[in-house]
C-alpha cells in the first residue's frame, strides 16, 4: 500500500489512481496546489499494485534502454506556422504528423476551460493545435493511463508525451512494451504549481479589468529566446509578457519556489532515458550551427531508444536537422541531468502568503523585490553601465559634431541613465527653442550607418510649440522626420527604420512599441494644405500604427488611418483606411489579403 509520508517521494504522476482495481485511490489537493494519493482503507485490497506503479519507488528498474546514449539532433519543422505555435521547433507536431496520418491516436497535455491542465488521448488531428507546446504546470492524468491501455489494445499506433516522471509511469502502469507505442518526454526544469498559475491568470483581470480567454507561453512574436508569456483578454485586449516583465517566468527561473517538492529531488535525470524519444529546447545551438538559429525555436531531439531511432526516421521529410554530439547537446541545457535548484526564498513562507496575497503583492515581496548587496550585483551594474555609455558614445563614432549634439540636447543625467537623444555623424537638426522634447531608453538619429564613408544625410525638424516622445527609437540613415508647428509625435521603445524614412507630422502621429519600418516608407498625418471641394474631406487627421507592426518597404501611410497591432502592411501598399488588428494588408489601396497575422523580427 503506497503511504506518502514526504512529499519528495510523489511526483504526481496519477498512475497509482488508474491501477487501483478497487477505485480506493483519489488524490487531495494540498496547500501548494498539488494533489497527493489517499488511501480508502476500506476498499483497499493490499494488492500492492500502487507501489509497483509508482515511477520514484521503481526507478532503477525504469531506468533502462536499449542505447546507454542518445543519438542527438537539433532539428526545426520546415513548416513555420507550425513552429510559431510551438514551443521550440515544431518537432511534437512532426512526429504527431506521422502517427495522425496512419489512423492512430497522439495524447499530451491540454488546457482544460479553466486553464488548469490534464492529459488526453485523440485520433483527432484538429486536437494537434492544443496539444503542442509546454503548458508549465502539473498536468493531470487521472484516468489518463486507462485510456493510453484501451487504445494499445485497437492495434493502431499510438503517440504519447509527457514529463519524464509522468511517461516512466506510464511504463510502469503497461508492464510491458507495445510495437505500436512510441513514448516521447522532454527536458523537464521542474513542474509548477496550478495554484500559483491560476493566481498569476487572476493577476490579468487585477490589473485589466477582464478575464483571461487565451494563454501560450513561449509565444514567437517577440522571439524565443524572449520565453514570451501571451495572454489574450475577453475585451479583446492582447499581452505579451516576456521573460523580463513575466513575474511568473521570473519567479519560476530566479526563485524556483513554486514547482514540486519532488523536482527538487528528481530521479528522471541523466541516462539512459526512459521515454523512446526525448524533446527539448535546444539552448546554445548558435554556438553550434548558426543555421538553425532563427530565434523562432530550434528543438533538441534525443533519440533514447531503438524504436525511437525507427521512428525519427518517418519524420526526416518534414524537418531540417543536424546531428550533434551529446557533449555539445548537453552543454547548455543541464536541466538534461541535473533536478532544479533549491529554491533561493523562503517556500514555506511563500505558500503560506499564496493564501492571503494577490499575485501582484507576491511579486511584490518576493519576485521583485531588492536583491542582496553583492560583489557580482555591484561588478553586473557597473558593467551594464559601460556597455550603455559605450553604446551612446559608439553612435557618434568619435565625431566632434554629434558628441557636442549629444551633450547639447541632453543633461549629463539624461546621459548617465541612458534616457537620450543621440545622432550619427551626417544629421541636420532644426528643432526650436520652444520645442518639448520627451526621452526614455536610447534614441538615435541616423542609424545603421553600413557604410562608414557614407555622407548620406538624415533630418529631423522639431518646429515652435512641437512636442517629440521618444521612448528608445532608432531612426535610419536617410531619413526626413519634420513635425511641424504646435503638432505631436510619438514613437515608442523598440521602433527601427530603414533608409529613406519619411515622416511629415502636422497635427498628431503616434507610432507604438516595437514597429518596424523597411525601405522608403512614408507616413504623413496631412495634405500638405492642399484642399478637395470634397464632402468629408479633411486635410489633415491623426494617425497610428499600432505595436509591434511591420510597414515594408515603400509603403505609404495616409492621414486618419489607424494601422492596428501586428499588421503587416505591404511592400508600395497606399493605405487610406484603418487596418484591424493582425491583418495583412496590401495593394492600392491596401485591402485586406490575410487575418490572425503573426510575424518576428
Amino acid at each position: 500500500m503506497i503511504e506518502i509520508k514526504n512529499k519528495v517521494d510523489c511526483c504526481g504522476c496519477n498512475a497509482c489512481g488508474d491501477v487501483c482495481p478497487k477505485g480506493a485511490i483519489t488524490f487531495k489537493v494540498d496547500e501548494e496546489g498539488f494533489w497527493y494519493p489517499e488511501i480508502n482503507h476500506d476498499l483497499c485490497i493490499n494488492c500492492d499494485l500502487c507501489d509497483k506503479v509508482c515511477p520514484i519507488i521503481n526507478i532503477s528498474e525504469l531506468k533502462k534502454n536499449d542505447l546507454d546514449k542518445p543519438i542527438c539532433y537539433a532539428a526545426e519543422n520546415k513548416d513555420l506556422e507550425v513552429v510559431f505555435d510551438s514551443t521550440s521547433g515544431g518537432l511534437f507536431s512532426a512526429l504527431a504528423n506521422v502517427v495522425y496520418k496512419s489512423h492512430g491516436y497522439v495524447g499530451g497535455a491540454v488546457f482544460n476551460p479553466d486553464f488548469s491542465v490534464k492529459h488526453y488521448i485523440s485520433a483527432d488531428k484538429k486536437d494537434l493545435p492544443r496539444l503542442r507546446s509546454s503548458k508549465y504546470l502539473q498536468s493531470n492524468l487521472d484516468g489518463f493511463y486507462k485510456d493510453v491501455k484501451k487504445t494499445l489494445a485497437t492495434g493502431e499506433m499510438v503517440l504519447v508525451c509527457g514529463c519524464p516522471c509522468q511517461m516512466a509511469a506510464l511504463r510502469r502502469y503497461l508492464r510491458k512494451d507495445y510495437d505500436n507505442l512510441i513514448i516521447s518526454d522532454f527536458i523537464c526544469l521542474g513542474i509548477n504549481s496550478p495554484k500559483v498559475w491560476r493566481k498569476y491568470l487572476d493577476s490579468f483581470e487585477e490589473r485589466y479589468g477582464s478575464k483571461v480567454v487565451y494563454c501560450k507561453a513561449k509565444s514567437k512574436e517577440y522571439g524565443w529566446r524572449n520565453l514570451t508569456q501571451k495572454v489574450i483578454l475577453e475585451n479583446g485586449k492582447i499581452c505579451y509578457e516576456t521573460s523580463a516583465q513575466s513575474n511568473f517566468t521570473k519567479g519560476y527561473i530566479q526563485t524556483h519556489a513554486y514547482a514540486r517538492p519532488s523536482c527538487y529531488d528528481c530521479q528522471f535525470k541523466g541516462y539512459p532515458r526512459i521515454s523512446d524519444i526525448t524533446l527539448a529546447d535546444f539552448w546554445g545551438i548558435e554556438r553550434i550551427d548558426k543555421s538553425m538559429e532563427k530565434n523562432l525555436g530550434t528543438s533538441l531531439v534525443l533519440l533514447n531508444s531503438q524504436k525511437g531511432v525507427k521512428f525519427f526516421e518517418q519524420i526526416k521529410k518534414s524537418i531540417n536537422y543536424k546531428e550533434v554530439p551529446l557533449d555539445l547537446a548537453q552543454r547548455d541545457n543541464p536541466a538534461l541531468r541535473f533536478p532544479m535548484p533549491k529554491p533561493s526564498i523562503d517556500r514555506k513562507q511563500f505558500f503560506e502568503d499564496v493564501e492571503n496575497l494577490t499575485f501582484l503583492q507576491l511579486a511584490d515581496k518576493y519576485i521583485n523585490c531588492p536583491r542582496p548587496v553583492t560583489v557580482r550585483s555591484v561588478a553586473k551594474k557597473a558593467l551594464a553601465k559601460v556597455r550603455l555609455l559605450k553604446a551612446i558614445f559608439g553612435v557618434t563614432r568619435g565625431h566632434l559634431k554629434p558628441v557636442y549634439r549629444l551633450f547639447k540636447l541632453n543633461t549629463l543625467r539624461e546621459i548617465w541613465t541612458g534616457n537620450v537623444l543621440v545622432t550619427t555623424p551626417y544629421c541636420t537638426l532644426e528643432i526650436a527653442k520652444n520645442a518639448k522634447i520627451e526621452k526614455k531608453g536610447l534614441n538615435v538619429i541616423g542609424a545603421k550607418m553600413r557604410f562608414k564613408k557614407s555622407k548620406l544625410e538624415t533630418r529631423l525638424l522639431v518646429g515652435s510649440g512641437a512636442t517629440l516622445k521618444l521612448g528608445g527609437a532608432s531612426i535610419g540613415y536617410g531619413s526626413d522626420v519634420e513635425v511641424f508647428d504646435n503638432s505631436i509625435l510619438e514613437i515608442g521603445k523598440g521602433v527601427a527604420t530603414n533608409i529613406g524614412f519619411t515622416l511629415i507630422c502636422g497635427n498628431h502621429i503616434q507610432i507604438d512599441d516595437d514597429v518596424m519600418i523597411g525601405r522608403n516608407v512614408t507616413v504623413r498625418d496631412n495634405n500638405g494644405s492642399h484642399y478637395i471641394n470634397r464632402k468629408g474631406y479633411k486635410n489633415s487627421a491623426p494617425v497610428r500604427i499600432g505595436k509591434k507592426s511591420w510597414l515594408c518597404e515603400q509603403c505609404t501611410i495616409m492621414n486618419g488611418v489607424h494601422v492596428g497591432e501586428g499588421c503587416i502592411v505591404g511592400a508600395k501598399s497606399f493605405v487610406i483606411k484603418t487596418v484591424p488588428d493582425h491583418c495583412l494588408v496590401s495593394g492600392h489601396p491596401a485591402e485586406v489579403v490575410d487575418e490572425d497575422v503573426l510575424w518576428k523580427y
